[in-house]
């Protein structure tokens, strides 16, 4: 006998919905724990999916997937989805290289129905699959669940104010479900809203409604206190008048882990005309007690872990992680400068803030999921003589780049941006890879970008970004780096200047082509451990823009060929860069750019992704004997020896 002796004969959402309610309350049950057990062996987002265990069974019970669509947002609470759907035995490759995503992924799953990885698009997507159903004359039921921190977003508010009206006449058959964790209900609360729930997204209710505004429409006056009486009614119970203002029919909020609430009133709902909107409140972490009670620290598991145990600390601390650099570095700047205010789009732990929060209180601003807004918010204090540090995932910086461009740099307002999660990111894959911000920013007037190499140059150039009277981006990975230790001060770099770090004792326009390495943030390290072997000249460049335009025209002119290496992408990288500065200068010598590929990369290994594109020191030393041939002193080890 199994450990999961239900849920192993669920292979797809037609199964579950032979199940009797008794049945389906034993398989959440069975799910929760194989979720949790799975998390365990994986890693990856817990607290949200342990939470969403009975609305997945409840949604799936309820609909006809995948020809009903159902749009998660945002995709991090979607592993009961998957255990549903299918995949349940290739679980275990979650997030592994070549494995199933953390995320919704279209070609992944029919069952899929759209890619959410950043947040607040569902109600948009769910729309427009409404709308594109019904001009084809299709019948089916969209359904976007989206989380309460989503809903902090613009986005989502926009969707509402477009779903909520006629499209040709015709109000769209759109339900939204609003699973939030961040609320309680009290038992004699959540009772009443039950019944109510049930209530009012019944038939009865529902024609009964409609027939009186249709009546009452002839008597303006009665209309009008005919809705203002049940939105009151509706508003001592349910927080819904807003949704209602917006065209939706709000129900709720009900227990989002009682399927005997979750099931009929979804039906109800299912079979009613129009735009719906169901609120249900979950926990966090719901059914596993060390999640229930620190759901922020249970929220992901980087790795391998005891369920039951919990997250237990290494015995040797780790190395000091680029995060928690820039953390302590923003406590030491504050301390320092009074004018120092810290603005973050809900990422508050992943930007390594915590502390921050805690110590300046006052100087602290969590805007919600709401990256156009932080920006744009973050211009408005600089207006003031303030000096705003926006911490911000690379691949979250992409959602605001208009307020980039019109509300920051074309006013040239003193602010530095701090793009943690730059390059490649393993287990979140392509959707939060931070693969394009040398490149969209560096096309940018007034913008200055900066690529530290390591964790104490990452501290210098915050300090350095922080005195600027412009805009900066300082850009560093996830994770630690080479592990050297951050001075204790607040030094600045010079301004727009690199360094040779390693130079060659070839002589130019000898046999053997004299090679230089220009390199771009933490690839330096690779970069010279292919360098050691090729007797190649490195340079750590430090500044994307401003280029170090001098050092590299002193380096084009004493080598015979230059290497760019960056983990970013190669179009309208640094890269692009360096040949920019190489034409304009008239120079003419053969470069070869080294990058990320003009293809989306998937999760896996940082490491493995890296060698997979040729960015680790092997792949480096190979692409230049590729091009350019192998020095005469080139020692090839035999585990190489194939390669070539």
């Amino acid at each position: 006998m199994t450990a999961h002796p239900l849920l192993s004969r669920i292979e797809s959402p037609s199964d579950l919905r032979q199940l009797s309610r008794t049945e389906l309350k034993q398989l959440a049950v069975e799910l929760r724990d194989f979720v949790l057990q799975t998390v365990s062996r994986t890693g990856g987002h817990l607290s949200s999916n342990l939470g969403t265990v009975e609305l997945t069974i409840a949604l799936h019970h309820v609909f006809q997937t995948p020809d009903d669509r159902l749009v998660w947002d945002v995709g991090h609470q979607t592993y009961p989805h998957k255990v549903l759907t299918g995949r349940r035995d290739r679980m275990g490759t979650l997030r592994q290289l070549d494995g199933l995503s953390g995320f919704p992924k279209r070609d992944e799953s029919p069952y899929d129905a759209f890619g959410t990885a950043h947040s607040s698009t569902s109600i948009s997507a769910a729309l427009g699959m409404a709308l594109g159903s019904q001009q084809k004359g299709e019948h089916r039921h969209c359904v976007a669940i989206i989380g309460d921190g989503a809903m902090t977003a613009g986005m989502a508010f926009e969707a509402l104010n477009n779903g909520g009206m006629p499209h040709n006449g015709q109000v769209p058959n759109l339900l939204v479900v609003l699973n939030d964790n961040d609320m309680s209900i009290s038992p004699p609360v959540g009772a009443l809203n039950k019944h109510l729930a049930r209530l009012m997204s019944g038939k009865f209710y529902t024609a009964a409604r409609e027939g009186a505004k249709n009546v009452l429409r002839n008597a303006p006056p009665l209309f009008e206190l005919a809705r203002k009486l049940e939105e009151h009614a509706k508003g001592m119970v349910a927080p819904g008048t807003i949704f209602e203002e917006f065209g939706f029919n709000y129900v709720g909020p009900i227990d989002g882990h009682d399927l005997d609430a979750l099931i009929p009133t979804l039906e109800n709902l299912r079979d009613n005309k129009g735009a719906q909107f169901l609120h249900v409140v979950t926990k966090k972490g719901y059914g596993y007690k060390l999640a229930e009670a620190d759901p922020v620290k249970y929220h992901a598991a980087a790795g391998r872990f005891d369920p039951a145990v919990g997250f237990v600390k290494p015995v040797t601390p780790p190395k000091q992680t680029f995060t928690q650099v820039f953390g302590s570095w923003l406590c030491d700047m504050a301390a320092a400068d009074a004018r120092l205010v810290a603005v973050t789009p809900a990422m508050r732990e992943g930007s390594g803030m915590v502390e921050f929060h805690q110590r300046f209180p006052e100087r602290y601003h969590d805007v919600g999921i709401a990256e156009q807004h932080a920006v744009t918010f973050a211009a408005g204090l600089a207006c003031e003589g303030l000096r705003p540090v926006v911490a911000i995932y690379s691949t979250f910086l992409q959602r605001a780049y208009d307020q980039l461009i019109h509300d920051v740099a074309l006013q040239n307002l003193p602010m530095v941006f701090a793009l943690d999660r730059a390059g490649l990111v393993g287990a979140d894959g392509a959707t939060h890879a931070g693969a394009y911000d040398i490149a969209f920013v560096r096309c940018i007037p007034n913008m200055g970008v900066i690529a530290p190499a390591n964790e104490a140059e990452l501290r210098r150039a915050l300090t350095t970004a922080f005195h600027r009277d412009h805009p900066v981006a300082v850009r560093y990975p996830r994770g630690s780096g080479a592990g050297v230790t951050p001075e204790a001060t607040l030094d600045t770099l010079p301004w727009g200047q690199g360094e040779v770090v390693r130079e060659a004792t070839l002589a130019a326009g000898g046999s053997t082509p004299r090679v230089a390495i220009l390199a771009f943030g933490t690839l330096l390290y690779p970069a010279l451990d292919a360098a050691q072997r090729l007797d190649a000249t490195v340079a750590n460049m430090r500044f994307i823009k401003p280029l170090d335009t001098a050092l590299l025209e002193r380096l084009a002119r004493s080598h015979d060929a230059l290497v760019t290496v960056e983990e970013g992408c190669l179009m309208g990288g640094a890269g692009s860069a360096v040949m920019e500065a190489l034409s304009a200068a008239g120079i003419t010598l053969p470069v070869l750019t080294l990058g990320l590929p003009d293809h989306f990369i998937d999760h896996g290994d940082p490491a493995v992704l890296l060698s997979r594109c040729g960015l680790d020191a092997p792949g480096i030393e190979a692409a230049i004997v590729r091009r350019f041939g192998a020095p005469a002193t080139l020692v090839t080890p035999p585990a190489l020896a194939a390669n070539h």
